[in-house]
């Protein structure tokens, strides 16, 4: 294409057969693929990220009730991103030009500051690494307090899994979590936690997704040998788009795209690592209080089998 993209610059990344493009704005990827099959759901280059496809989720994922929370004390209130449901949603650095730290062939790091502002007046510095290697595309997640200040901090992404062809209905897919966070229908706000054993949103074997609606985090995830949960999509092609998170992520969100425009439902499966619930920055659960100086990190990554 020509002109600027809106996502910013295109950072393309090569290992061997597999393909990836990260972009500037939001340190989001645009595109994975593996001999040419894709990997990612993502979005064309002339294009916006719609439906927060392949973005960095910071300082907290999902939706935030209202926008308002209280933390030390402190009634705080952040502008409605989600303003037909009345939430916050997904962070503060979707839209943000992030800057390259380091690149290589096959890997490239992006950074920024996020800076004080109005319902977040606390200092983080965030960086996002990808990399391809032989086992896929892993993304690596830091942030430092630079402020003066404890700051609460959460964090996801929220990458889509191709089907191969056609739409998720005809693909099976396996969540590794035994529990769900149930959500209320007008603002998909959690209403509790629930086991899937016996219900329809048992996936800790993989079952054919069909007409089923998801829009759900699963938690008490398990893992295997190497701490990783997963989420695995395998399409009509016998191939599947495999996501583990380590175990800094304690959810799994899962999303057929129901809600999205009519030429993108159900056309990938939102796949979002999060450290934390929905509403968290409200309810505390699972929410890291990131002291003045303190870092956090964690990683996930997707792969082809």
């Amino acid at each position: 294409m020509t002109g600027n993209p809106p996502s910013g610059n295109q950072l393309e990344l090569r290992h061997g057969p597999h393909q990836a493009t990260v972009v500037e704005v939001g340190a989001g990827v645009r595109s994975y693929a593996v001999d040419g099959r894709p990997v990612l759901d993502g979005y064309q280059a002339g294009a916006m990220a719609d439906g927060a496809r392949g973005a960095t989720l910071v300082p907290w994922p999902n939706r935030l009730e209202d926008g308002r929370y209280t933390f030390d004390g402190e009634d705080l209130q952040l502008a409605l991103t989600e303003p037909g449901r009345h939430n916050a949603i997904h962070g503060l650095l979707r839209w943000v030009p992030w800057q390259v730290a380091e690149r290589t062939s096959a890997a490239v790091t992006l950074a920024t500051r996020l800076h004080p502002q109005q319902g977040y007046p606390f200092m983080l510095d965030v960086s996002v690494r990808w990399s391809l290697s032989d086992d896929g595309l892993t993304c690596s997640t830091q942030a430092t307090n630079s402020g003066v200040r404890a700051a609460p901090f959460a964090a996801g992404h929220h990458p889509y899994l191709h089907p191969g062809s056609g739409t998720v209905d005809g693909c099976l897919l396996q969540v590794t979590g035994t529990s769900r966070v149930d959500t209320d229908a007008e603002r998909q706000l959690p209403t509790g936690t629930v086991p899937v054993a016996g219900t329809p949103y048992d996936f800790t074997s993989p079952r054919p997704v069909a007409d089923l609606e998801v829009d759900h985090a699963w938690t008490d995830l398990q893992r295997d040998g190497d701490g990783r949960a997963w989420i695995r999509l395998t399409g009509a092609d016998g191939r599947t788009a495999a996501l583990w998170a380590d175990g800094s992520y304690r959810y799994l969100q899962a999303y057929t795209g129901d809600t999205l425009a009519p030429d993108r439902r159900r056309r990938g499966l939102g796949a979002e690592p999060m450290t934390s619930p929905p509403n968290a920055f409200r309810s505390g659960t699972d929410l890291v209080r990131l002291e003045p100086g303190r870092s956090v990190a964690m990683s996930w990554g997707v792969r082809l089998d």
